[in-house]
């Protein structure tokens, strides 16, 4: 396409930038739409997803057909499939008369299915039906009917992984990601944050009957580095904050600091080794804590040797711990720690019950041989795996909300729906 044709459809759907990488998703939706493909729109929260199924539908000859929007995430498991597919009258407990689905209302037009990776696995087969051979059964019936319904699905989840974790099918994947689009990220777009930012103020002063704030050069390189996790979505919202409650029109860099969560105000590695083979990235925070866990357990192990040692009256050099342990005394010189025999009187009953917490696996072993094999056996034995800690996780804030499952959903940053299937997974109570 030209800029200028790709211009034209970003101001007939109030998209504002001018990066390479939106112009190429704009281009490859306005080519796709006359067709009758199946289109996956991948890409962060917030970062304006929703506006390419509407080119999509504006473009094809089903423009003058429905076009209906499914946030999936928003809907119980439950309900889904009577949602989208309909049901019979009876067909389960208050369903008091037939109910057309989204995909026999939307026949002849486009069904957005947005946040796509959040449906059930048995809603899933259902939804490839539908891509295969345009029919569905509606809950409750067995009568076969048909639809025809242009598909157009969005998500924020990394499917190929999601398809490898068996959260999402395969077959159902390959199906939708027939034309794949990218929208980028804020942060990979950073010459558009403050042409984003100048057209909220103007959009929220007008609205609020104002002035419009303006950032002096230091507010827009601070703007501009911001790494945005919510995107677009953050960006318009942090705008209309600042231009309702800042009295000063002119927005230094001091005052927008105010307004950014400081987490990612300088996006930094969570984790630093000096050894090339010990560095680590994180995904998420969740792996950060269970490598906490594992790097805690492993301390607990090394403290049970040197205790273990220092009752057989041995001369012990371990590696200086990065936690102080108050229950031996330790002498420090340089990277080395030395714990001579002497340092340690055991003949005082107290620091000896003290110590025994830390050695009660040696309380039944009858030689330091035998000893130390059962602590060898211990150090090697196979840690939680990150299921138990999931599960772990899930029961422990079920119990800090009393079972209120939304409000643990919101703590775990996942959907309810989402923790509804984890709890059935695990079989949690």
């Amino acid at each position: 396409m030209q800029q200028s044709e790709i211009q034209a459809v970003k101001q007939r759907f109030g998209i504002i930038g001018f990066s390479e990488l939106l112009n190429r998703a704009i281009d490859i939706a306005v080519q796709v739409a006359p067709t009758d493909l199946s289109v996956l729109i991948t890409g962060e929260s917030g970062v304006g997803k929703e506006n390419f199924p509407q080119i999509i539908h504006y473009y094809s000859h089903r423009k003058h057909g429905p076009y209906i929007a499914v946030n999936c995430g928003a809907i119980p498991e439950g309900t889904i499939d009577s949602e989208l597919f309909g049901h019979e009258k009876g067909s389960f407990t208050g369903a008091t008369a037939d109910r057309k689905g989204y995909f026999e209302v939307a026949d002849g037009g486009t069904i957005f299915l947005d946040e796509v990776g959040e449906l059930p696995l048995s809603t899933q087969v259902r939804l490839l039906r539908v891509l295969e051979a345009g029919e569905f059964i509606k809950v409750g019936s067995s009568k076969t009917q048909k639809t025809n319904v242009r598909v157009v699905a969005a998500t924020n989840l990394n499917m190929s992984q999601a398809t490898r974790d068996g959260k999402f099918r395969e077959d159902l994947f390959y199906r939708l990601n027939t034309v794949p689009i990218a929208v980028p990220a804020l942060r990979e777009r950073k010459d558009d944050i403050v042409l984003l930012f100048r057209k909220f103020a103007s959009d929220f002063a007008e609205k609020y009957r104002m002035p419009s704030v303006k950032l002096t050069d230091d507010a827009k390189l601070l703007l501009t580095n911001y790494y945005w996790n919510g995107n677009v979505r953050q960006l318009k919202n942090i705008t209309e904050q600042i231009s309702v409650i800042e009295q000063q029109r002119e927005i230094t860099s001091a005052i927008l600091r105010t307004y950014l969560p400081q987490d990612n105000v300088e996006r930094l590695p969570a984790l630093f080794s000096n050894s090339a083979n010990d560095h680590k990235t994180f995904n998420s925070e969740r792996e950060i804590l269970y490598q906490v866990l594992f790097d805690m357990k492993k301390d607990m192990n090394d403290l049970k040797k040197l205790v273990h040692d220092i009752m057989n009256n041995q001369q012990t050099e371990v590696p200086e711990p990065e936690i102080n342990y108050q229950s031996a005394f330790l002498n420090r010189k340089d990277t080395i720690i030395s714990t001579p025999a002497a340092a340690v009187d055991f003949k005082n009953d107290k620091l000896a019950r003290d110590t025994k917490q830390f050695t009660n696996t040696y309380d039944d072993v009858e030689t330091i041989q035998e000893a130390e094999e059962y602590h060898e056996l211990e150090t090697h034995h196979k840690p939680l795996t990150l299921e138990d800690m999931e599960r772990q996780m899930i029961k422990t804030t079920l119990d800090k909300y009393k079972g209120k499952r939304k409000a643990a959903a919101d703590e775990l940053q996942i959907s309810e729906r989402t923790l509804y299937r984890k709890i059935k997974e695990y079989g949690i109570e």
